[in-house]
């Protein structure tokens, strides 16, 4: 099959990479991809969120599966328009992607198929962030409503710094989503949907602040790794049961069935497992790790899923080694990254055994010279024998790269390594009914 990518990162570079490793995938094409990418297949200039540029590039290639990589083209219904058009799509509709764009639709969802998550509140004025913030207490959980591109969220102790993010949200129009913190390790699970049956993918952990030892804000993500050796040995089995296939049947029920991957973003807390949030795509460094490990072939999958003809009983094949992804990232990331900046070493870190590097922001000079052009540049991923031969694979292929002023994690996967992830006890057995988290409220009481 000919298979189309869209979008410009390190998910879609890592997609490319798997498709081209399955045998029932003759040709693939990106857009508009990234100067790693460009190296591998054919790349297209457009506007990836454009639902008519899209369908007329697929339409062009006669490509028989589109895939989309990121939140904001799902949000923008390009999904629909090609399916519209007849073109079988890996990808949300518009309508069922709300489960990204809006967390306080995802937290209506959740109350509706009895999903685990925190107790929240929906605020759209300063005295309503207030109350809720109070209601919950420190550490204060503060979340954009909408699509923030991982960066929308806020997590302090500091009142006065939450009550800011909700005016800074309430000032570009939107609201906001206020929660009680949610204690314990934090699970990613990717899990394919066809609409009714769910498949999913091995578990990884991501790290979402800039600095180590989870110091400095949130950023899309700076490292990942997988498989999780602390994990319960029935964690994906419950994430199944409680959270991901009541979620496709809620959807379905509505008349949206969710047709791609759905993120579930989980914490497993000291009163049982807990949804943080949904994202309605392939996480962003997860995804670099995870695939780095699937050797069932992936474009079969994913044409399943598009075709509503995913196999539930499926068992998918994984390589025994572990992956540890770290990213690169440009200098005053994520403020504002500085781009334009070369980068040396690709090359060299690449030769290394188990070692790749996936580009997110990179692009092409003038002179045909890889620069920087985004705030996540690389992720550059170890496959090794356990986490720390990973790890060691993993920032000896940093170590190769240069780019003025970049920044990285050194910590990535350190505590698993260390054997410091506790994960509480009791956290995948059913809880009591009064033990179930409440149903997200909004500040008038009424659901969320």
């Amino acid at each position: 099959m000919k298979v189309l990518v869209v979008g410009p990162g390190g998910r879609e570079h890592a997609l490319v990479r798997s498709l081209l490793a399955d045998p029932y995938v003759r040709e693939v094409h990106a857009a508009p991809g990234n100067a790693g990418i460009a190296q591998m297949v054919p790349v297209h200039a457009l506007n990836a969120s454009d639902p008519a540029e899209v369908t007329a590039l697929a339409r062009t290639l006669e490509a028989n599966l589109v895939i989309i990589g990121p939140e904001a083209p799902l949000a923008a219904g390009v999904a629909d328009a090609l399916r519209e058009a007849g073109i079988p799509v890996f990808g949300p509709s518009q309508a069922a992607a709300q489960l990204e764009a809006s967390k306080a639709f995802a937290k209506q969802v959740m109350a509706a198929a009895s999903v685990p998550t925190a107790m929240a509140r929906v605020a759209a004025t300063a005295e309503q962030a207030a109350d809720a913030l109070d209601t919950f207490g420190a550490p204060y959980v503060v979340k954009d409503d909408g699509l923030a591109a991982g960066k929308g969220v806020v997590v302090t102790s500091d009142r006065e710094a939450a009550l800011e993010h909700a005016q800074a949200c309430f000032d570009a129009g939107g609201t906001v989503v206020i929660e009680e913190f949610l204690d314990g390790p934090e699970v990613s699970l990717f899990v394919l949907s066809d609409g009714r049956n769910v498949v999913p993918l091995a578990p990884a952990q991501d790290f979402k602040r800039i600095n180590d030892g989870d110091e400095g804000p949130n950023t899309g993500g700076m490292g990942a790794y997988s498989p999780l050796n602390w994990v319960p040995g029935d964690l994906v089995e419950d994430v199944i049961r409680r959270v991901a296939q009541p979620t496709i049947d809620e959807m379905a029920a509505r008349g949206t069935p969710f047709v791609g991957v759905l993120y579930c973003g989980l914490a497993l807390t000291s009163r049982g497992m807990r949804v943080i949030e949904f994202n309605a795509r392939f996480g962003d460094p997860e995804t670099q790790a995870v695939l780095a490990r699937l050797k069932t072939p992936l474009g079969g999958l994913l044409m399943a899923a598009a075709k509503g003809e995913l196999d539930p009983m499926e068992q998918l094949k994984w390589d025994p080694r572990t992956a540890v992804a770290v990213v690169v990232a440009a200098a005053n990331y994520p403020e504002t990254p500085r781009t334009g900046d070369r980068i040396r070493g690709l090359k060299k870190a690449a030769k290394l055994d188990g070692v790749h590097v996936l580009h997110a922001g990179t692009a092409l000079d003038e002179d045909g010279k890889v620069v920087s052009a985004g705030g996540r540049v690389l992720a550059v991923v170890g496959l090794g024998s356990d986490l720390e031969a990973a790890r060691d694979l993993a920032y000896a292929g940093v170590e190769k790269i240069r780019l003025d002023g970049s920044q990285h994690r050194s910590d990535i996967a350190l505590k698993a390594l260390r054997g410091e992830v506790v994960v509480p006890a009791g956290t995948c057995t059913v809880p009591d009914e009064a033990e179930e988290s409440a149903p997200a409220r909004s500040v008038d009481g009424d659901p969320a």
